[in-house]
């Protein structure tokens, strides 16, 4: 008995005649066995166009020190934020120079005044933070 005959007993009977391969396309590379797994792309595409992706970019609104219409980010409801005025360092330095230049009787001007505090935006539904305004 021949080796072939011990591994396929089908190739040992008379008449057998192997099977050709299918033919390949010219062009396209051989694989022997299985083609590889495709990429972390996906198999790649012959003769797609290229599509270009827009990205939306979202341009944050002007604050003002006053209570301002939006949609909040967080709730996405439309609003009217709530403001919560802060004192900020540029407060506290005029306050001081006040203070040293004699004015002393002057010194709660700067907290009182718009343009030395900053506005803090936050949502009255979900008391989200949304902006800043800073004079």
């Amino acid at each position: 008995m021949d080796d072939n005959a011990k591994i396929n007993p089908t190739m040992s009977q008379p008449g057998y005649q192997p099977e050709n391969p299918p033919p390949y396309a010219a062009g396209q590379p051989h694989y022997y066995g299985h083609p590889p797994p495709p990429g972390p792309y996906g198999p790649p595409l012959i003769g797609a166009a290229v599509i270009p992706t827009v990205v939306p970019m979202v341009v944050g609104t002007q604050m003002s020190p006053k209570p301002t219409p939006l949609t909040c980010r967080s709730c996405n409801a439309q609003i009217v934020t709530r403001v919560e005025i802060r004192s900020t360092t540029k407060t506290h330095l005029f306050a001081l120079l006040l203070c040293l230049f004699g004015c002393w009787p002057c010194v709660c001007i700067p907290y009182c005044m718009d343009s030395c505090n900053n506005a803090e935006h936050y949502c009255p539904n979900c008391n989200s933070y949304i902006g800043s305004y800073q004079s």
